[in-house]
C-alpha cells in the first residue's frame, strides 16, 4: 500500500502530483510518504484526504516539509489529525 508507494516515491524523477485519498492511510503509511517527501524533489500535489492518518502521521509530514521545498499542495482534510 503506502509504505510500496513511498518506496517509489524515493526515486522519483517525473510524478508531479499523487492521489491517495480513501486508502485506509495509518500513521504507518503517512511516516513512510513523510520520509519520501525529505529527498523528493518532484512532487507538487498530494492528496491524503479521506484516510486514517493521525497525530503521529501528520507530524511526521509536517516535519518532512520543514526540507521539502517543491510540495505547495497538500490535503489532509477528514483524517484524525485533530487541532494538536
Amino acid at each position: 500500500g503506502a509504505i510500496a508507494v513511498a518506496k517509489a516515491l524515493l526515486t522519483n524523477t517525473t510524478l508531479t502530483t499523487l492521489g491517495l485519498y480513501g486508502n485506509k492511510i495509518s500513521n504507518d503509511g503517512a511516516i513512510a510518504v513523510a520520509e519520501a517527501l525529505r529527498t523528493n524533489t518532484t512532487l507538487t500535489t498530494l492528496d491524503l484526504n479521506s484516510n486514517i492518518i493521525g497525530v503521529d502521521g501528520a507530524t511526521a509530514i509536517a516535519e518532512a516539509l520543514q526540507t521539502n521545498t517543491t510540495l505547495t499542495t497538500l490535503n489532509l482534510t477528514y483524517n484524525e489529525i485533530g487541532d494538536d
